[in-house]
């Protein structure tokens, strides 16, 4: 295991028992942002870095029964959260790294990634992992429920001029990796850009 894996999974672990408790009110954003994917009945979409799965009930409850949710996450402990709040019932939870996918290629109709972006070490290489297991069209969603300000001063920083979120950076490593973005929105209340995979 690299060293970035190492450190995302020391993260995370140390904070996955209290995460939904420190976010208790995140729900709405993630059902709204789930909405904007536009997934029918019967679609397969990865919530990769699923974290506790907080997005796996609305994209369930978008592709209903008939569909395929999978919630990816490196961190043992915070797939076992996931699975203690019941959220394995709305997709199968893989333990797996997101560079490295155990999917077919164009398998997937969408890809949710909240807060992923940010823990890639090599974006660029690691979102066209995501473009490989997509479907030419298939959708994207980077995704925070926050916008980079308010995350900004959450963590007592501020926002740099090489955020990979800032709309001039994303769009040509979206553009370089696979995708083509056909929306942006950051939002003190969210943070939401939207991609279609190209080909």
């Amino acid at each position: 295991m690299s060293d970035d894996h190492t450190r995302v999974q020391e993260f995370f672990t140390a904070r996955a028992a209290d995460w939904d408790r420190r976010f208790p009110d995140d729900g709405p954003a993630y059902a709204a942002a789930v909405a904007e994917l536009g997934l029918r009945e019967g679609a397969r979409v990865l919530d990769a870095g699923c974290g506790t799965g907080r997005a796996l009930p609305p994209l369930r409850a978008a592709v209903g029964p008939s569909g395929t949710v999978l919630g990816a996450d490196l961190t043992p402990a915070m797939l076992r959260e996931a699975a203690r709040a019941g959220r394995g019932h709305d997709g199968t939870l893989l333990l797996t790294d997101v560079s490295a996918l155990p999917l077919r290629s164009g398998s997937l109709d969408a890809v949710f990634a909240a807060g992923l972006i940010a823990h890639l070490p090599r974006p660029a290489e690691n979102l066209r992992e995501l473009a490989r297991v997509a479907r030419p069209g298939g959708v994207l969603a980077l995704f925070h429920p926050i916008g980079r300000a308010a995350l900004a001063a959450r963590q007592g920083r501020s926002i740099t001029p090489d955020d990979l979120r800032a709309e001039r950076n994303l769009r040509p490593l979206l553009a370089g990796s696979g995708w083509r973005m056909t929306s942006y929105v950051d939002e003190d209340a969210r943070f939401l850009a939207l991609a279609v995979r190209a080909g």
